[in-house]
């Protein structure tokens, strides 16, 4: 299929998901790495209460929380 017809396909709403190959796919930026952190059980507290509140685990809290203050350091 030509670039112009996919983009066609692509622009009326049609899925183009059959002719995308996901095994080259990437996500630049998005590779992650695993880092340890040791936080006082004050904090770890503090954490799963927040993440129980709005139903998400505490890794996600974690994320969300540092991407903001990162976000934040941006844009300063």
């Amino acid at each position: 299929m030509k670039a112009d017809e996919f983009d066609k396909k692509f622009d009326s709403g049609n899925d183009i998901t059959e002719h995308l190959d996901y095994s080259k796919a990437k996500r630049p930026g998005k590779m992650q790495k695993r880092v340890n952190v040791d936080f006082p059980v004050w904090m770890i507290q503090a954490l799963d209460h927040e993440a129980e509140r709005i139903g998400v685990p505490r890794q996600s809290v974690i994320k969300v929380w540092i991407a903001e203050r990162l976000d934040q350091m941006v844009q300063a």
